[in-house]
């Protein structure tokens, strides 16, 4: 009834909305040091402060929550539907080409910058939703809310402190993720494990290993270093299992300690396919080796065959499960540091609907525990489903397929996004299927073209849930 207003309204405002997009991506607002007022650090306050003086310019009502969260509301009624989008960026980072992270740049029909994607140019979208409906009059029974978060990169103890004082909308969606409509969002079980061994003199050893960064992220590399090894018989050996391994292996000598390092490649935790572990790569070279017999390799033995190398779906730990809408457990070992007296390591578990404590967690547990590893991890995050059959998601799958003219479909997602809490929440756009817009990496963009077309749907899903 109202899409051509709210299409011509949108790319009408498409060089102003951009400016706006510009004057928050210009803000470094990468999580600083927490000072007074400040809880995420000076930087979110600062993008905080501009958006809430954007919603104000338009003649929105706003509210500061104490610098954790602003809210933009679109009028004074009952509460219906939120739109959840965050301010906060990772940090700009190194090999940037086409500009620098904090100097957003036009080109090419795409928007460049740290947070263009995520989630600044989402969350103005939004905001220009909620400007189309005001200012072309539609009228609404319900409001809408844009809930703007400072933390969702390192935490989101930001939605944690909101939802303290406010109660969840009956509908809420974030543009923090991509098209059609993600509802539902495996469970994560991320464990952590140690053992403690008698110190063994034996030759040849391991005098020790370290590898990983984060849990969440799969290893590019893995050090170990060796007494009573020679380097020739190492390098020969490593060389021939490359190709099989799809890791790089250096190995170097300095005085009487052998050191293999395996070069693999970074990945999400989520997809750890598309990675190359380096960590169970070394695993696997180390198996072979010809160490002496002792509890350090009896421990570090058992790891390499409990989550072997490439066995993404834990097989070999007891723990492979899937159902029909979320897909596949998947798992990632990420980190393990190994000294002659003990170790400790973690892996990453994303777990579809069909997984739970006993047949994840405990079961964990009980195999670990036969291997002499203890398991100090007590807990689970569940799973995240919305019906896909419900109104509000078929409402919101409507409109993509009257913008784009291609099929909605609800997707499974590894990971977890900023409503996994949210009882009826759901990741809407705001990038399209097939889109790489290097979110988190060197020349993060979006596609204008998507950014307009997202806010014409916003405006659209505003009118249907509202109106």
């Amino acid at each position: 009834m109202y899409r051509e207003k709210i299409d011509r309204f949108i790319d009408a405002h498409r060089n102003e909305m951009l400016e706006d997009i510009r004057a928050l991506v210009a803000i470094d607002s990468a999580r600083g040091p927490e000072k007074p007022g400040m809880p995420y650090g000076e930087g979110c306050v600062r993008a905080l402060k501009e958006a809430l003086h954007l919603g104000e310019c338009y003649g929105f009502s706003v509210r500061n929550y104490d610098n954790y969260v602003g809210t933009i509301d679109l009028n004074e009624k009952e509460s219906q539907l939120d739109i959840l989008a965050h301010l906060d960026v990772v940090p700009g980072g190194d090999g940037w080409n086409v500009t620098t992270p904090f100097e957003p740049m036009e080109k090419g029909g795409r928007i460049y910058g740290r947070g263009t994607a995520d989630d600044k140019g989402p969350a103005v979208a939004a905001l220009y939703a909620m400007r189309a409906v005001r200012e072309l009059g539609i009228p609404l029974k319900k409001n809408v809310r844009l809930i703007l978060g400072t933390d969702e990169e390192c935490g989101s103890g930001d939605i944690a402190y909101y939802y303290g004082i406010e109660k969840e909308a009956p509908m809420t969606f974030s543009p923090d993720a991509q098209y059609p409509v993600i509802n539902l969002e495996k469970g994560l079980f991320q464990c952590n494990f140690s053992a403690e061994f008698a110190e063994s003199t034996a030759l040849p050893r391991m005098v020790s290993l370290e590898s990983g960064t984060k849990v969440n992220v799969v290893p590019a590399t893995a050090k170990a270093v060796f007494e009573g090894l020679k380097a020739g018989e190492c390098q020969t050996l490593a060389k021939a299992m490359e190709a099989e391994l799809g890791v790089r292996f250096e190995v170097t000598e300095e005085k009487g300690l052998v050191r293999i390092a395996a070069l693999g490649e970074n990945g999400h935790a989520s997809t750890p396919w598309k990675g190359k572990n380096a960590l169970t790569g070394l695993l696997s070279l180390i198996e072979s080796l010809p160490l002496a017999e002792c509890e350090q390799m009896k421990r570090v033995g058992a790891l390499g065959r409990l989550m072997p190398h490439g066995d993404w779906y834990g097989k070999a730990l007891g723990i492979a499960m899937e159902d029909a809408e979320s897909g596949p457990l998947t798992i990632t070992f990420s980190m393990l540091s190994v000294d002659g007296k003990g170790l400790k390591g973690a892996f990453d578990s994303r777990c579809p609907l069909c997984s739970n404590e006993e047949n994840t967690l405990q079961a964990v547990k009980r195999t670990m525990a036969e291997c002499g590893l203890c398991v100090h991890t007590d807990s689970m995050i569940p799973p995240h489903h919305v019906p896909g059959d419900s109104a509000f998601v078929k409402a919101l799958l409507c409109a993509y397929e009257c913008y784009t003219g291609q099929k909605g479909e609800c997707l499974s997602l590894g990971g977890l996004t900023y409503v996994h809490e949210l009882k009826n929440g759901v990741a809407f756009g705001a990038s399209m299927p097939g889109t790489e817009n290097h979110m988190h990496g060197p020349d993060e963009f979006a596609e204008i073209s998507e950014l307009l077309t997202s806010a014409k749907m916003f405006a659209q899903v505003i009118v249907t849930l509202c109106g």
